[in-house]
């Protein structure tokens, strides 16, 4: 484990705040023996192991440690105020830190009121202030009737906006038709905003087999491709026309791979991302009736997965997020395990990186690229300019990572709100050991975690 050594003397004494040194720190140039310096909350140092940098603390990493960047969570589902129940600030936020997420953005939906309009936003801050374990920042939403509060949701510092082209599973949250859609993305390309899109085609899912019944297979049918297809060739073409930025949500489609690699060929400023279920699991393994691996758009066949890794090889797909999406159990429908009426949404914000890295680590795909995905990608899409890397003026949001170490998944022992994630039971390698935001430690009890605006962080 790490060993911590405070510098007798004066509490600034030596150069730095804190110091961390060890053999396995991974930089933008891949991990490498390093010394790391921080003052104020900042990375001010990155230099080769042995330089002999001093700070008032000193951190000297174990052997089968690596110090990495924080990870970036672009897609969380927050829900509170209004179902604080199925979530909240301090339990997501306390989970993401232990799990090595130093930053979320908070999806607009799911909390009551939703996120449509600039007062909404105030009360969500208001709400979420001095209760936050990590840095949060705030999507903005866009449904019918709102285009005017775009702007002003945008000048007071969301981080672009989100619509549904299908039924968000929320009443107080309409989806958008694509007329409404190509509107939207008119209005943020005059401000330079970015819509990312739930992509699934209305039509396509009403003319789908019902989804009743506690078969997996039926469900997964109920939610075909297709509905995935038509929907992302529909945001290309309308992002291609308006000039605006897109971003596609949760792919679980492969087939759609094609016509998104064609449209970033074409110069289409389109960005995409996928999740940890649909990378982990499979239709195949789902037995019915269990509705924890319940999601929309649905976890698919294991040909499936295996094109969507290839997609992240090739570039195709840019980041991976969670899509963390929880409720409470009863809403999961566990004793009847009727998958048309449970909610859909998987939790495992905590858990993502070692999710990743044990597929990843079985793939021959190094830890570098699994942080490249999971922190640089999406601090990228998102402008956090000051986030996703371990470099010289960044925030110090660190990360000491044990990737040989393994543990059991016990939903008693995450500190998602509700007991239930797909994910129980399972081994995984890597240990999140400790986490730094702004290169404090953060235990879990006081949160330090400050509410992010566009373009202030």
């Amino acid at each position: 484990m790490t060993t911590d050594t405070p510098i007798p003397g004066l509490p600034n004494a030596g150069e730095y705040d804190l110091v961390l040194r060890g053999h396995r720190i991974m930089t933008a140039a891949g991990v490498a023996p390093h010394e790391v310096g921080i003052r104020d909350g900042i990375i001010v140092a990155v230099e080769p192991l042995g330089a002999g940098l001093t700070g008032t603390t000193l951190i000297e990493l174990a052997d089968d440690e690596t110090l990495l960047p924080g990870l970036v969570d672009t897609h969380v589902h927050v829900n509170e105020p209004g179902r604080t129940e199925w979530e909240g600030f301090a339990s997501a936020t306390r989970a993401a830190v232990a799990g090595g997420v130093t930053t979320i953005i908070d999806m607009p939906l799911n909390s009551l009121p939703p996120t449509v309009t600039v007062d909404a936003l105030n009360l969500k801050r208001s709400v979420a202030e001095d209760q936050v374990f990590c840095d949060v920042g705030f999507w903005g939403g866009a449904v019918p009737g709102n285009l005017a509060d775009l702007h002003p949701l945008h000048d007071a510092g969301v981080f672009g906006f989100k619509c549904f082209l299908a039924d968000s599973g929320v009443e107080e949250f309409a989806h958008l038709s694509v007329h409404e859609m190509d509107a939207a993305l008119g209005e943020v390309a005059s401000f330079d905003s970015v819509l990312i899109v739930h992509a699934e085609d209305a039509h396509a899912i009403n003319q789908a087999p019902p989804a009743g019944g506690n078969r997996y297979d039926t469900f997964l049918a109920s939610r075909p491709r297709a509905a995935e297809n038509l929907a992302i060739a529909e945001v290309i073409e309308h992002a291609r026309t308006t000039g605006a930025r897109a971003h596609i949500l949760h792919v679980s489609s492969s087939d759609a791979l094609p016509i998104i690699a064609d449209a970033k060929r074409d110069g289409v400023r389109l960005t995409v991302e996928t999740c940890p279920h649909y990378l982990t699991l499979t239709a195949e393994e789902i037995p019915d009736g269990a509705t924890a691996f319940k999601c929309c758009p649905p976890i698919r066949e294991a040909a499936n997965r295996e094109l969507l890794w290839q997609g992240l090889l090739d570039g195709t797909i840019d980041c991976i997020v969670s899509d963390h999406s929880p409720s409470t159990l009863d809403l999961k429908d566990l004793e009847r395990g009727d998958f048309a009426v449970a909610w859909g949404g998987v939790s495992s914000l905590q858990l993502g990186l070692p999710l990743i890295w044990t597929e990843a680590h079985r793939r021959g795909i190094p830890l570098e690229q699994v942080v490249q995905w999971m922190s640089a990608a999406p601090a990228a899409i998102a402008s956090l300019a000051r986030k996703g890397l371990l470099a010289v003026g960044h925030h110090a949001d660190l990360v000491i990572f044990a990737p040989e170490d393994t543990f059991v998944v016990d939903v008693a022992r995450l500190h998602h709100r509700n007991p239930i994630t797909p994910y129980a039971g399972r081994t995984l390698s890597g240990v999140v050991r400790r986490t730094f935001l702004r290169g404090t430690e953060i235990d879990g009890r006081e949160p330090r975690g400050t509410l992010l605006r566009r373009g202030e962080a």
